[in-house]
C-alpha cells in the first residue's frame, strides 16, 4: 500500500488549493524551465484569472508559479509530448499510484550496486500501463544527465546516464500537492499541438507561449524534445497566431530566446530582454550571459499585474 498524507494534512492542503498552493514545485527539470525567471514572467499575469492557457507546457513551472498565488482559474495546459501529457494526467488523477510505483523505482535504484546499468535498462524498459509510462518518466528526469529530456527521431529517450548517487525519485509531497492544484483548477489536460490548443481562446482569457527556442547560433539549437523540432517557419507562423490572438483580445505572454528574427515576429508587441542563466548547459561558462526576450500583448488592460 501507498503511503498517504494523514487526513489533517490532506485537509490543510486542499484549504491551500482554495487559494494558492504555497509549496508547489515542478515534478520535474525541464530543458528550457522557466524556474530562473518566474519573477520576471509573473509580473505579466494578472492576479484574477477565468481561462488559463499553456499550449508548450513542458515541467509547467510557470502554471505552478501562478498556483502558488491562486487556483482560482480553470487551467487548459497542453503539449506534444505524449509522456509528458500523460504524466500530469497521472498525477492529476491517480497520485497515490503514482508514488507506490516510484517508490519501487527508489528502493530498487538505491539498492542497486551498479547505477549505470540499472539505468540503462530501465531507459529501454517498455512499461505496461499509463502510471508505469509515468514513473519511467519521472525516474529517467531524476537520474539522467542533468535532467534533460531529448528523444531521436524515432521519438526514444537517448539521454545518457547521470550518476546520481541517491536522488528524491519518489517525491511525494511534489505529487500530491500538484495533484490537488490540478484538481482546484479543473485543469483540461491535452497532447495536442498549440494550434489547436488555443482554438477556444476568447476576450479576457490568458495564454503563454514557451516554444522551442529559435537558436542563436548554428550550435546552439534544442528543440528535440519531440521528434519533430520547431523551424523558423514554426517561428513565424507561431507569430501569426500570437497576432491573431492579440486580435481577439486575449492577454498574451511570450519567452523565445533575444534574437533578430524574433523581434522582427514580434516588432509590434511590447518587449523587454532579461539576463538568465542556461543550467542545462554542461560547460559551466555556457550557462551565463543569456539573452531572453518577454514579449506581451494587450499589457495596457492588465491593470491587477504587479
Amino acid at each position: 500500500m501507498s503511503p498517504r498524507l494523514t487526513t489533517l494534512d490532506r485537509q490543510a492542503s486542499l484549504r491551500a488549493a482554495e487559494t494558492g498552493c504555497h509549496n508547489l514545485s515542478p515534478f520535474v527539470k525541464w530543458a528550457g524551465g522557466k524556474r530562473s525567471i518566474l519573477r520576471d514572467l509573473l509580473v505579466y499575469v494578472p492576479l484574477r484569472l477565468t481561462n488559463y492557457y499553456e499550449p508548450f507546457l513542458g515541467g509547467g513551472a510557470v502554471y505552478v508559479g501562478i498556483c502558488n498565488r491562486t487556483t482560482q482559474f480553470t487551467a487548459f495546459l497542453s503539449d506534444t509530448n505524449t509522456e509528458l501529457i500523460n504524466s500530469f494526467s497521472i498525477i492529476k488523477e491517480r497520485p497515490d499510484e503514482l508514488i507506490s510505483s516510484l517508490s519501487i523505482l527508489q528502493r530498487e535504484y538505491y539498492a542497486s550496486s551498479n547505477k549505470r546499468e540499472y539505468y540503462y535498462g530501465k531507459r529501454s524498459w517498455q512499461p505496461r500501463d499509463a502510471v508505469e509510462s509515468a514513473a519511467r518518466l519521472i525516474f529517467l528526469n531524476k537520474t539522467c544527465y542533468n535532467g534533460l529530456y531529448r528523444v531521436n527521431s524515432k521519438g526514444q529517450f537517448n539521454v545518457p546516464f547521470g550518476d546520481h548517487k541517491r536522488p528524491l525519485i519518489a517525491n511525494s509531497e511534489t505529487i500530491r500537492f500538484l495533484s490537488d492544484a490540478l484538481q482546484a483548477t479543473n485543469a483540461q489536460i491535452r497532447c495536442v499541438d498549440y494550434k489547436d490548443a488555443v482554438l477556444s481562446c476568447g476576450e479576457g482569457d490568458f495564454v503563454y507561449f514557451d516554444p522551442p527556442y529559435h537558436p542563436t547560433s548554428n550550435t546552439s539549437s534544442f528543440t528535440n524534445y519531440t521528434p519533430n523540432g520547431f523551424s523558423q517557419y514554426d517561428q513565424r507562423e507561431l507569430a501569426i497566431i500570437f497576432s491573431n490572438l492579440a486580435k481577439r483580445g486575449c492577454h498574451i505572454l511570450l519567452s523565445n530566446s533575444d534574437t533578430p528574427l524574433i523581434r522582427e515576429l514580434y516588432r509590434d508587441f511590447s518587449l523587454r530582454t532579461i539576463q538568465v542563466s542556461r543550467p542545462i548547459n554542461s560547460v559551466a561558462s555556457g550557462r551565463k550571459g543569456f539573452k531572453e526576450l518577454i514579449v506581451f500583448a494587450n499589457s495596457g488592460s492588465l491593470q491587477n499585474a504587479r
